[in-house]
């Protein structure tokens, strides 16, 4: 059995119970070691087999879970965050259904989660942004043509962007470009959840430059919108005057 599960955002607590059995239980462990925090492993169990797969192609992953396979062994598919999230995990899957070989997936903490907690914020505020939209900056890795950056910032929504911390210049042009005015308030969230995880509050306009400054050109996210304002009403969840199926509300 193939057990696919989100490591979390970094820090080694945040891992889902579950997940954190099932690494307990593995005959081996391969996990993505350019962004999963080693100190995971410490789950795992004596005499367990672990293999780091930065250096790995998907040939080479598969072959290792086909070997451990054959030895009657449970292996652990560790990927940071939630794997359903930029995981890479879909060839897999589809390889291992080609092969016959039984999977599942644990979903785990999800760093834009881990960003959010790290700034203190709620991405959906009432009269502010209802709509987060999780994105990534076209690199070497295209995206769709009706999903470029620009487009997607016409909305002016809350953005999420994975993937994008070296390619802020033309993050900044794109956005700037779709809507977003120059001081909409922007932030920029290195490692959100580790030990040396960093915030750098800043505008649309000074994405590049504040990444620049703290020598942050990876492991970031950039989140973007009045969410990270003081702006807001009051939800009506809580609102003493609304009435909703757990409560009746008052006149005032």
């Amino acid at each position: 059995m193939i057990h696919f599960i989100g490591a979390g955002p970094g820090a080694a607590d945040l891992i889902t119970v579950r997940g954190a059995r099932l690494l307990g239980a593995a005959g081996q462990i391969l996990y993505a070691g350019s962004l999963v925090n080693p100190a995971l492993l410490e789950y795992a169990r004596p005499g367990c087999r672990v293999a780091n797969t930065a250096s790995m192609t998907l040939e080479e992953v598969l072959a290792a879970m086909e070997e451990a396979e054959s030895r009657g062994e449970d292996t652990v598919r560790l990927h940071t965050g939630d794997p359903s999230l930029y995981g890479a995990i879909r060839e897999q899957m589809d390889a291992l259904e080609r092969r016959g070989i039984p999977y599942d997936v644990t979903p785990g903490v999800s760093s834009f989660s881990g960003a959010a907690a790290a700034l203190r914020a709620e991405y959906t505020l009432p009269d502010v942004s209802q709509s987060v939209i999780i994105t990534r900056m076209a690199g070497r890795t295209p995206v769709p043509e009706g999903e470029a950056l620009r487009k997607l910032a016409a909305h002016g929504c809350t953005m999420v962007l994975f993937l994008s911390a070296g390619l802020l210049e033309g993050v900044e042009r794109e956005l700037l470009a779709g809507g977003y005015a120059p001081d909409t308030p922007a932030a920029i969230v290195y490692k959100a959840t580790w030990p040396e995880e960093k915030v750098c509050r800043c505008t649309v306009s000074t994405l590049a430059r504040t990444a620049g400054e703290n020598g942050i050109s990876k492991t970031a996210l950039i989140t973007v919108g009045h969410f990270l304002g003081n702006a807001y009403e009051r939800s009506k969840l809580y609102d003493p005057t609304f009435t909703h199926g757990c409560r009746k509300g008052t006149e005032g």
